[in-house]
């Protein structure tokens, strides 16, 4: 074995007797203990408490926090290398609460580079701006790549929106889809064998044709999720629901046809984001900062999460896709999402 794979070995080897140790002393219910433990644990998988990050130095009494939704909007679990993408929902919506608890935040720079997502996770992201603009903190949205569909949904109530002129964004509305293969199954001779409480509880099914109460219902419900994502749109960019239906047929747009049609206020970047951001809220002198989870520990190092995955502690990257995948419903149980692009 090579040095690397040996350092792995003892380190291995170290964490089942750490592990073997904590499990008898842990009868011992003392503080001593607990203290000992609680430090081990943290040097192992590090803390999940959020710090501050300085980006730009300044007043730390009046503090512009920037926020960051970077991937697919759906819950997969805390960040760390137990994570399956770079956005962490837990962590994103960790971030909005600690928010309404501080005092010297000012003022929000929200940076979205999403296809969307999840209908839920959507809807609880915009339920945790919506406290946070009771509390009169401004947010300003900056829309990279892009911020179509519930990337969109999310950006809306905010009190001023940036977009380039690249961005992708709209696609307001829901998509709900599947796979139906009971035709090929037909023709190969495979016969569904099905046994249900109600005719409706198979709703979806890929081995049977769907029938007209079928798509009533599944309809109904999709119909239902984009209201809600019109209503949130016209209370969000003060537009009467009649005028966003006409422009939200699930289709993109780039900035500035989103510009024209009232769903962007100016073309720019973060920094003129941000820039904007300092002049209307007079927050020239204001400290930029973002959140970080607390300290990582040595599972979040190269080594840590070569032998986490040794020891079947972290998931392997199909599974990671996987995670995701089913995060997003499947063809056998169709989630509706505010997604760009289908499943």
């Amino acid at each position: 074995m090579n040095k690397r794979r040996w350092i792995a070995v003892v380190i291995a080897v170290g964490l089942f007797l750490f592990s073997a140790v904590s499990s008898k002393v842990a009868t011992h219910n003392n503080e001593e203990t607990k203290e000992a433990l609680a430090g081990l644990n943290a040097l192992l998988y590090g803390s999940n408490q959020l710090e501050k990050n300085v980006l730009e130095d300044g007043n730390e009494t009046q503090q512009i926090v920037k926020l960051s939704v970077d991937g697919t909007i759906a819950d997969t679990g805390s960040g760390g290398i137990f994570s399956t993408e770079s956005y962490s929902h837990q962590d994103f919506l960790a971030q909005l609460k600690e928010i309404q608890t501080d005092e010297n935040i000012k003022a929000i720079l929200l940076e979205v580079n999403s296809p969307g997502g999840g209908v839920y996770e959507s809807a609880e992201i915009a339920k945790e701006f919506a406290k946070i603009k009771k509390l009169k903190i401004p947010v300003y949205v900056s829309m990279k790549n892009m911020a179509a569909s519930g990337g969109y949904y999310i950006s809306a109530a905010a009190d001023k929106i940036f977009a380039t002129d690249e961005t992708v964004t709209g696609s307001i509305g829901v998509i709900m889809s599947g796979v139906n293969y009971s035709g090929l199954m037909e023709k190969l001779g495979i016969t569904d064998q099905t046994y249900k409480s109600g005719a409706l509880k198979d709703m979806g099914s890929a081995t049977r044709k769907p029938t007209e109460k079928d798509k009533e219902v599944l309809q109904t419900y999709v119909n239902n999720a984009y209201d809600r994502f019109v209503k949130v749109v016209a209370n969000g960019r003060h537009m009467s629901e009649d005028a966003v239906r006409k422009i939200a047929d699930g289709r993109i747009y780039d900035g500035a046809q989103a510009k024209n049609i009232g769903l962007v206020d100016e073309i720019g970047f973060p920094e003129d984001t941000l820039a904007a951001l300092k002049k209307d809220q007079k927050l020239t002198d204001a400290q930029v900062i973002e959140y970080t989870v607390g300290d990582t520990g040595f599972y979040s190092s190269w080594l840590g999460s070569k032998v986490a995955q040794w020891q079947g502690l972290a998931p392997s990257e199909s599974s990671k896709v996987l995670h995701l995948f089913e995060s997003l419903g499947s063809a056998q149980a169709p989630k509706p999402l505010y997604y760009y692009g289908g499943e």
